[in-house]
């Protein structure tokens, strides 16, 4: 029997015009699920706490290999539509650019391997299964989105043997960089307690912006690390100091500053919080003011070590691109720092240059050409 084969393109145009701004659904999982149910995937919706979520696998469950793909068809806002130059939910293609709100991040790439899912079932039933996990809310909070899907994996005895996420990875140019790890994220949120006073006595004070300041210029100034194999020099950046206090003179009794470490694998979220809070008291026993602190971790660094599963990804990039793929772990969070707590996860997708922002778009070609790579990844796993 043959079949016609699924354009990405027109799939990823399909899903731009669900203005599924997180973690609104907008039919677009609705949409994945009727086009991989006719192809002869097993498909459940995997909605946890309002965010909705879909898990589609072809093939027997327990196979002995198991390829799985992940993304997400939720976007952000699109800011202010009248400085669009279109409609952000028109998925429309003017000069070779597909436009559009998640034509870069990430609907094209949900599009490309979905097309290549089911087009290489049709042609070339694999020994082994293939998995696409599809959330609703990457772009939030994400405690009932990938997580949501991995649980109900684990209970049902799902398993992938290793994954893809098709985040946008490349820089410049389709192929230049794929993503082997990402670096963790912990977000610390001090106060600083005192005693409020008049700023012509501050000795009768316990200033909290002095012992604030102190503190700040401290973490600010510490070398984490040196970097490691994987990995660049970890960072912190403080990105808030506030008092609230409109009186010029007047010592106020609290302060607050926040401050966000991406950190490598040097550290963990566990050994970074005891020096935080090592540094908080610190500055408590030289000022007498006192610090609490609140602690948000979105991710752990991780890393995919370069071996058979890092390899086959990057000769099938090279083979479809010409270009030789920078191993990197640098950027921000992704659903990866989940699925690496299931099975061996790497990134590869578009050119991420216009994600999140006003104007959205992505070359048609590129599309085309991402679901060859993802093809040809499939092939070259089942082989």
């Amino acid at each position: 029997m043959t079949h016609t084969p699924v354009d990405p393109v027109a799939l990823t145009a399909d899903l731009i015009r669900c203005p599924s701004v997180t973690p609104a659904e907008a039919g677009a999982l609705q949409l994945l699920e009727k086009l991989l149910s006719g192809a002869g995937f097993d498909c459940r919706r995997v909605d946890r706490n309002g965010i909705p979520n879909l898990f589609a696998r072809w093939g027997r469950q327990g196979a002995n290999r198991t390829f799985g793909f992940n993304g997400h068809t939720d976007v952000v806002p699109v800011g202010d539509a009248a400085a669009w130059t279109r409609d952000p939910f028109c998925g429309e293609i003017h000069d070779g650019w597909l436009w559009g709100r998640g034509a870069t991040d990430m609907k094209s790439g949900v599009a490309a391997f979905a097309a290549a899912a089911i087009d290489f079932v049709r042609t070339t039933p694999p020994d082994g299964a293939i998995i696409l996990t599809i959330t609703g809310d990457e772009e939030g909070v994400g405690h009932d989105g990938t997580l949501a899907l991995l649980d109900d994996m684990k209970a049902r005895g799902e398993a992938m043997s290793v994954c893809l996420v098709g985040e946008p990875t490349c820089p410049e140019h389709l192929g230049d960089m794929m993503k082997i790890g990402r670096r963790g994220s912990l977000t610390c949120h001090f106060e600083a307690q005192g005693v409020q006073g008049h700023s012509a006595y501050p000795h009768r004070a316990k200033n909290p912006l002095t012992a604030m300041v102190r503190l700040m210029d401290r973490l600010a100034s510490h070398t984490l690390d040196e970097g490691t194999d994987h990995f660049d020099q970890s960072t912190l950046a403080i990105t808030t100091i506030d008092t609230g206090n409109p009186a010029t003179n007047v010592i106020p009794a609290r302060a607050r500053a926040t401050v966000n470490i991406r950190f490598n694998d040097a550290h963990t979220s566990a050994s970074l919080s005891d020096w935080l809070r090592a540094e908080a008291g610190r500055v408590e026993n030289e000022t007498g003011v006192t610090f609490t602190l609140r602690l948000d971790v979105t991710g752990e660094s991780f890393v995919t070590a370069p071996g058979e599963f890092v390899y086959m990804v990057t000769r099938a990039v090279t083979a479809e691109t010409g270009r030789d793929p920078v191993l990197s772990t640098s950027g921000g969070t992704s659903d990866a720092r989940f699925v690496k707590d299931h099975c061996p996860v790497v990134e590869f997708g578009l050119v991420g240059k216009t994600m999140h922002q006003v104007d959205e778009r992505v070359e048609v070609a590129q599309i085309v050409k991402l679901k060859s790579i993802y093809a040809r990844i499939l092939a070259d796993y089942f082989a």
